[in-house]
């Protein structure tokens, strides 16, 4: 009997067809905080545009506040507000999870094309990271509720979509990836945490 592959062995495969479990769930509940964040933007943001002087519920101080990013032009890009384009996003990835969860079987292109979506998703959040560091200089709590939930729906998704083409390679780069993807994504939510905390220092230098 031949040696069954190295990727076989160690990755964590449900069975063909199915997502695993904690990643179904995730996919969920991601989706519907994510939904949830959006629909709180676009409620915030048609009360500023009914009333100029309204205080939205996510400005906290003067680094921290929705209000700030909302009035600016990098908050509707296609000519409309930003988190329109995220309800119908994180409704789709809620279907997803939903679905998931209750172990319907989606073709693994579709996965693939999630995937995709979500990636092209993440180029967006981090041009919003840096046009919120080092342009607008204000930070949207809500905004990065979605930046956190865009970048681990796209390990998960990403995960799910890549799994079984990894599982018929031998051990390499990808893999290598693959196996540390939650490493490499606490890295990156450590390294904007560190990018928020060197721009804003002199405000936070302030709080000690």
């Amino acid at each position: 009997m031949s040696a069954q592959p190295v990727a076989d062995r160690d990755l964590d495969s449900p069975a063909p067809g199915r997502v695993a479990a904690p990643s179904a769930w995730w996919v969920l509940i991601a989706g519907a905080a994510g939904l949830l964040a959006s629909m709180t933007l676009t409620y915030e943001k048609i009360e500023i545009l009914l009333n100029p002087s309204y205080v939205p519920s996510c400005n906290f101080n003067p680094i921290l506040a929705c209000g700030s990013v909302m009035i600016t032009p990098q908050a509707s890009v296609l000519g409309f507000p930003n988190p329109l384009v995220g309800i119908v996003a994180f409704t789709v990835v809620t279907v997803t999870g939903v679905l998931a969860v209750a172990k319907v079987h989606l073709p693994q292109w579709y996965w693939s094309c999630l995937a995709v979506g979500i990636l092209v998703g993440a180029v967006f959040v981090h041009w919003l990271i840096f046009q919120s560091l080092y342009r607008i200089g204000a930070l949207c709590p809500y905004c990065m509720v979605v930046w956190a939930l865009t970048i681990s729906l796209l390990v998960v998704v990403g995960s799910i979509a890549l799994r079984p083409g990894l599982e018929r390679r031998e051990p390499g780069v990808a893999l290598a990836v693959y196996r540390w993807r939650w490493s490499i994504a606490v890295l990156w939510f450590t390294a904007v945490a560190l990018l928020i905390m060197v721009r804003f220092w002199d405000y936070w230098s302030t709080l000690l």
